[in-house]
């Protein structure tokens, strides 16, 4: 059994877009295949304008730290680290001079957390913690933030605050957010949702006759 079978989309900058079905479906494969932490078998992935699947290791690495920002269930911060470093942390994995300790400042007061940037990671609230994860994720200023459940591990309030949040980033800095749910009730109204089921992708909240293709 193919863990994704003929799957084919299009997805537009600056839209919010939903990946949702069962558990085993697919969903989370198929994010790994757009984040390149997987490749697919036969085909191709298009990431602005560059095929993905025809670069060779290095190139990935530098792709992935340039282009994309990843957001998971758990935030995975450094315990031992403050906010503010945690945020820094993938710019200077990935080497780069243009994006400065204000950048990431400035991502912290966009997430109101301009007052916990000198916390440590393991004196903040779960909700604070993946405002932090949003703001790391958005730190190289990727074309793609890719997020996997990253509400299963809040309460609702707190999960209303993380979606409303990733919408407005969205609109301000014009950046595409793909993200995989369980819990499609929490989001509301976004861009386009995507369905997988036993590896195919439908357009819509349930699976019709029409897949996708482009």
């Amino acid at each position: 059994m193919k863990a994704l079978d003929d799957v084919s989309f299009s997805i537009e900058q600056g839209e919010v877009i939903l990946i949702v079905g069962s558990s085993g479906s697919g969903k989370s494969t198929l994010l790994n295949m757009i984040g390149l932490l997987d490749s697919p078998t036969n085909g191709d992935i298009f990431i602005d304008e560059i095929n993905t699947t025809a670069l060779n290791d290095n190139q990935i690495s530098s792709f992935r730290n340039k282009k994309l920002g990843f957001i998971f269930q758990f935030s995975n911060l450094l315990s031992d680290l403050s906010v503010l470093e945690n945020i820094l942390l993938p710019i200077q994995i990935a080497g780069t001079n243009s994006i400065t300790e204000k950048d990431a400042i400035d991502l912290l007061k966009a997430v109101g957390l301009e007052d916990q940037m000198y916390k440590r990671a393991n004196k903040i609230s779960g909700g604070q913690a993946q405002r932090v994860a949003i703001a790391r994720g958005l730190i190289n200023k990727p074309s793609i933030v890719l997020a996997d459940e990253p509400t299963g591990n809040l309460d609702s309030v707190t999960s209303e605050i993380i979606v409303d949040l990733m919408k407005s980033m969205a609109k301000k800095l014009n950046q595409t957010f793909i993200i995989v749910t369980h819990d499609r009730k929490h989001f509301g109204n976004v861009d386009k949702v995507i369905t997988i089921k036993d590896g195919k992708a439908f357009q819509g909240e349930e699976p019709s006759t029409m897949e996708i293709t482009v």
